[in-house]
């Protein structure tokens, strides 16, 4: 990066700190402060709804995705393109509810402050994942652009820090009215970096390949890579999301994304009206997925120019990074400065939200019911301020220690599963009683995430088992196909890295090690020409069966640890540990056989396994549904890799709701009284007026019966409503766009074939 393009990221700091010291003096109370009032319209909703969903996680996780399975890995982010229609409906509750945070609500329908701490808990760990991800983003795309290290010390420790004091200095200032007009700004950034690599990715496409012109990047991109990576939905085994995986997503995040806790204030809450609340909601969703196109468009333009780059070869999710640097970092006009404030724009507009959203729970839900019932404004607003700072800064902590981008977002998919039964059941049926949300959540903590991390510490052979530390099987596919000029480029960079390593073991000194790491290394690849028939083999599989982790044979770690060894050991000591070493070397490359698997194994297709007498280690938290499975006769060793991971998400979705609704139907009610309140509530249509809105409440509340005309099922316990004219259109509408989406991607992926 060059002076123009520090300056370029200085302005954008000082922009965005001054609107919250211009933003300060408005902050009187807490509704101002977590609200903005209520009195945001369709335009902030809208840019609300894009920022706080739009993170720099995002752009990097689907250009990583389209690196490793063409189109098909653009659905690592665009999974949410058909949860969108739903909050054509959420955004109703959310300004109906009428509540500061969601934990408001939890106490309310259920009738305990307790469930409100509770809630309050996942809400601020939740956040501290989700903005883990983003900080996590920000450190790979900045590596390739300024280095490694800033100021002399590396980035994650330098860089992101800073980032977050600017967040938190803008943000604690303005409150919510501060994060919307920055996400205002932001969300123009975050478009800007949706589109702007584009126009210069393809020129530079065309002009290294002899094109003509921009739309001749299209045709070059389909002459350079493998026809597959333009298929909408992944067909190989080794594809991350193929068709069935795609849906138990999209069905897992219906269920999960609505009790998020932002989604009260950005998904309608804080908006002057019902349809201010609906048309922000879905019309910033909505420019998030036109964006999802272009992010797959660059990364498509990325893997066509730069496939021989051995850092994109080697960390996918340093694709925007690798590509700024290239394709802008040459004009020397403040470009790059601009994309990373883009990508800054991105995580601020998202982690600002988050921070205030946990401040409101903990002071709602913690502070004043449980510490201080007498705090005033101004004590409610100070500590809001303290725990903001604290979440922000237990995000960045967090991604010191996750820096795997996958790896955080799936476990945002199963965290929200603590209370989504809790939520949806408390929304709809009025039997949903507290002693069954409690056993509900205790029940999600202890199967999903206390018992699998325990029981491995209380079993201390768990994790070297021959049962527990199994893998599905390694399958190799080989399938004839002439070479793409991104094949070759491919195996130029696999050449380049042997040649590099070879060149390094050729210098070792023990001859037995040398020996051993040559062996290990294998025979040089040979080199492709454009067109030349070749063996292209997909290697997937090998997955650990019943943890979250790698399962690795446990040679692996004392391979590692003889290394350090090696690095610190006294002289006379070093060849006896270099022998040691080229003996575990060479066992290491026998570890594996074949194996014969009906359905699985013949023709070009080769199943292996680890041998029965090498022992094997397992990493991560214990999948205790994984064993439902093996106990019902599910065959999981044979399952592909996509499979094994989808394979925790049904059991999500469903056990909660069972164990919910066995609960409920087990323990004493809820006070009529108190539901009918909260149910007439959630019926009663708002007033844009504050004072207008309150008359209709006392209305509502003096006659409970009031919608019942409304009801569905109105002799039930359900309270399921009609659909209106406007529901039912505004439903509609909203699919039909899905599938404008889905034709967009079509056709872009068409362009040039």
């Amino acid at each position: 990066m060059t002076f123009i393009d520090y300056l370029v990221l200085f302005i954008y700091f000082s922009g965005m700190a001054g609107i919250g010291f211009w933003l300060m003096r408005k902050q009187k109370k807490q509704e101002d402060f977590f609200m903005g009032g209520r009195q945001f319209g369709k335009l902030f909703q809208t840019f609300a709804a894009f920022g706080a969903g739009t993170g720099p996680a995002d752009p990097v996780n689907t250009a990583r995705g389209t690196i490793a399975n063409g189109v098909s890995g653009m659905w690592g982010v665009m999974y949410w393109l058909f949860v969108t229609p739903i909050y054509w409906f959420s955004a109703v509750w959310y300004r109906r509810m009428r509540c500061l945070t969601l934990g408001d609500w939890f106490v309310e329908r259920y009738e305990s402050k307790e469930l409100g701490v509770a809630y309050a808990i996942f809400g601020c760990f939740y956040y501290m994942i989700y903005g883990a991800m983003f900080f996590t983003a920000i450190g790979k795309v900045a590596g390739p652009l300024m280095g490694d290290t800033l100021f002399g010390v590396p980035l994650q420790y330098s860089l992101l820090p800073i980032i977050a004091v600017i967040i938190v200095l803008y943000g604690l200032l303005g409150g919510i009215a501060a994060a919307y007009w920055t996400d205002l700004i932001q969300g123009i950034c975050i478009i800007l970096l949706s589109v702007l690599l584009i126009p210069f990715g393809l020129n530079a496409v065309s002009k290294a390949y002899g094109g003509s012109g921009m739309m001749d990047g299209f045709r070059i991109m389909h002459e350079q890579l493998p026809e597959h990576f333009f298929q909408l939905v992944g067909s190989t085994s080794a594809s991350e999301f193929p068709l069935y995986a795609i849906v138990i997503i999209v069905l897992i995040n219906i269920i999960g994304i609505v009790l998020t806790p932002h989604f009260i204030v950005t998904g309608g809450g804080t908006a002057k009206s019902e349809w201010d609340a609906r048309v922000g909601l879905v019309t910033g969703n909505f420019i998030k997925r036109f964006c999802t196109v272009g992010w797959v468009l660059t990364a498509l333009i990325v893997l066509t120019l730069y496939s021989n780059d051995a850092t994109l070869v080697g960390d996918p999710d340093t694709a925007w990074g690798v590509a700024t640097e290239k394709l802008l970092g040459p004009l020397g006009i403040g470009l790059v400065g601009l994309m990373v404030a883009c990508l800054l724009a991105a995580l601020m507009s998202s982690v600002d939200c988050y921070m205030l959203v946990c401040s409101a729970l903990v002071v709602r839900n913690v502070y004043v019911p449980l510490v201080n019932p007498d705090a005033g404004e101004k004590d409610c607003l100070k500590f809001a301020r303290i725990m903001g700072v604290l979440v922000v800064a237990g995000s960045v902590l967090m991604s010191w220690t996750i820096w795997d981008m996958f790896s955080n977002l799936q476990l945002t998919w199963i965290f929200p599963v603590l209370f989504a039964a809790v939520f949806w059941l408390g929304m709809y049926w009025r039997r949903a009683t507290a002693k069954a949300a409690w056993i509900t959540v205790a029940f999600g903590l202890l199967f999903f995430f206390i018992t699998p991390i325990l029981l491995p510490v209380l079993n201390g052979g768990m994790k070297s088992s021959e049962k527990w530390a199994a893998t599905s099987y390694f399958v190799e596919t080989t399938s004839d196909r002439n070479a793409s000029p991104a094949d070759v480029r491919i195996r130029n960079v696999k050449i380049e890295q042997w040649e590099k390593k070879h060149g390094a073991i050729s210098e070792e000194s023990h001859e037995a090690l040398r020996a051993a790491r040559l062996e290990v290394l294998g025979g040089k690849p040979d080199p492709l020409v454009k067109g030349e028939a070749f063996a292209a083999t997909k290697r997937s599989g090998g997955v650990a069966l019943f943890w979250t982790g790698k399962v690795q044979p446990a040679i692996n770690s004392q391979i590692a640890s003889l290394e350090q060894q090696i690095q610190s050991a006294p002289k006379e000591q070093v060849d006896g540990l270099k022998t040691e070493l080229a003996g575990l070397l060479l066992k290491s490359g026998e570890l594996k056989e074949t194996v014969e698997v009906p359905g699985l194994s013949g023709g070009n297709v080769v199943a292996k396994q680890y041998k029965k007498d090498v022992p094997l280690v397992a990493g991560g938290r214990f999948r205790l549904d994984m064993v439902l499975y093996d106990k019902f006769g599910v065959e999981l060793a044979t399952k592909n890799s996509a499979a094994i991971k989808t394979l925790d998400l049904p059991f999500a979705i469903i056990a909660p709701f069972l164990v919910m609704i066995v609960a409920s139907l087990l323990t004493q009610p809820n006070n009529r009284e108190a539901l009918d309140r909260f149910y007439v509530k959630m019926k009663t249509p708002v007033k844009p007026d504050p004072e207008e809105d309150a008359a209709e409440m006392e209305k509502s509340y003096a006659n409970p019966d009031r919608f019942d005309d409304t009801r569905l099922l109105p002799k039930s316990q359900l309270e399921f409503t009609k659909l209106s004219r406007q529901d039912w259109i505004g439903f509609t509408v909203c699919f039909a766009i899905c599938f404008a989406i889905i034709g967009l991607v079509l056709l872009m992926a068409r362009i040039g074939a």
